[in-house]
């Protein structure tokens, strides 16, 4: 089977569970012995990743930003359109101060939704084009919601199966100001129509969007995350210091402030004196005054030497970090759709403690290996953290209980596997 996996890029600048997700499962079905073509948006994936191969980037996110603002660049001949595709000038600007922020990108974000009507018709039909002539598809698999304003124009020029995965698009579009994220969602309802299948992380987010997009029930499909797990080795749990983990963009957004909070009032209580905090998951420019302020914050309390904050989480292999851990926890204040450092801690036997919020208990419970906390009774994050870190022959049972469920139910390959029952089933129907 040939297919086509339309997947925006971040540039690598930060941990994208998205981008992972997608070059993970690219990976996977090459190797089951499926042709995939992997088409980057916007930014390149990662800078050390040439999953992608020679496929150039499709709505660079220049290109985009320029025509959004000046009407000119939207009629500018495709040579000047190509200077600022190049991959030096799109990894620039993935480095930009609010090139990954949603509030401000409100009217871009409809435009793009709105598909051949946007302001970005050029780029759409420069990629519709591109697919006719060179990526012949069976299937074409969009990476996430927010990019289907291109799914119409595709399904007519191809007419092939469309699907759509399911993940995290309500945090981009409620952090956006009104009236532009009500007109979002409508605009992301109304594009679809034109998809034959859609693919959410979890049944929580299968739920979610099905109401706020109305979809069909029918073409509602629930597969859970996986991931690599061909290289994960047990973790030193009961290791001494203990060491609390974190991973995951380090912003405000995905509560490491929190995480700070409670690693200074377990420094506090009597066995935890030497415990230590590693984060890592890479920022944006937008980050820096939030990591300042944490840094006075632990400089404040003495506890600073105690704390390694590894911004560029490409310096160290995540295995390592993650070989490093006693516990791992990421409070995302309001949760998200999976979380897949959840998964990736627990392939290397390592307990996770998580809000009990979103997507966040279905995924504990389908793994078995961490603790969930009331993020709204006072102290019950820093008491659970407690309980693992005092008792780390229970935090190593926990852990090697994760690891069990996850190298057998939640590798990568048997997310393909899943993908692939369901891209059949999608091609048997347009065929007949």
């Amino acid at each position: 089977m040939r297919i086509v996996h339309a997947v925006p890029g971040s540039g690598g600048t930060f941990y994208c569970e998205n981008c992972l997700r997608d070059a993970a499962l690219v990976q996977a079905l090459r190797r089951l012995g499926h042709d995939v073509v992997m088409v980057p948006l916007y930014l390149p994936l990662f800078d050390d990743d040439d999953v992608a191969g020679d496929v150039p980037v499709f709505f660079g996110g220049i290109n985009v930003y320029l025509q959004e603002k000046f009407a000119l660049f939207r009629k500018t001949p495709r040579w000047l359109d190509r200077l600022f595709d190049t991959s030096w000038m799109l990894k620039r600007a993935a480095k930009q101060e609010g090139s990954t922020s949603a509030a401000e990108l409100g009217p871009m974000t409809l435009s793009m939704l709105r598909g051949g009507e946007g302001n970005q018709r050029k780029e759409l039909e420069r990629l519709v084009a591109w697919l006719k002539d060179h990526a012949h598809p069976d299937l074409l698999h969009i990476s996430n919601a927010l990019l289907l304003g291109m799914a119409g124009e595709i399904k007519d020029a191809l007419g092939v199966p469309l699907l759509c995965s399911l993940q995290d698009e309500d945090t981009w579009l409620d952090a956006m100001h009104e009236p532009d994220c009500s007109r979002c969602w409508e605009a992301m309802a109304d594009a679809a129509r034109n998809v034959d299948a859609f693919v959410a992380v979890s049944h929580w987010y299968a739920d979610q969007m099905q109401r706020r997009m109305e979809l069909p029930p029918e073409k509602l499909n629930v597969i859970h995350l996986g991931i690599d797990v061909a290289d994960a080795e047990p973790a030193v749990v009961e290791r001494q210091p203990p060491v609390l983990g974190f991973l995951s963009r380090m912003g405000a957004s995905q509560g490491l402030d929190r995480l700070v909070d409670a690693f200074l009032r377990l420094k506090e209580q009597p066995g935890l004196r030497d415990l230590q905090l590693r984060a890592t998951g890479g920022i944006t420019p937008a980050d820096h005054a939030f990591i300042d302020t944490l840094h006075a914050k632990l400089r404040q309390h003495g506890v600073d030497q105690d704390v390694q904050f590894l911004s560029d989480f490409h310096k160290i292999p995540r295995h390592e970090f993650l070989k490093s851990l006693s516990v791992l926890s990421v409070p995302v204040p309001k949760g998200e759709a999976f979380g897949s450092f959840i998964l990736e801690a627990l392939a290397y036997g390592v307990p996770v403690v998580q809000p009990r919020v979103a997507a966040f208990p279905e995924v504990i419970e389908a793994t078995g290996g961490g603790l969930l906390y009331d993020p709204d009774k006072e102290g019950a994050y820093e008491q659970t953290l407690a309980e693992l870190l005092l008792d780390l022959p229970r935090a190593q049972a926990l852990g090697a209980q994760g690891r069990a469920t996850v190298l057998e139910h939640f590798s990568i390959e048997a997310m393909a596997n899943k993908l692939l029952a369901l891209y059949s089933r999608l091609t048997d129907e347009e065929e007949s």
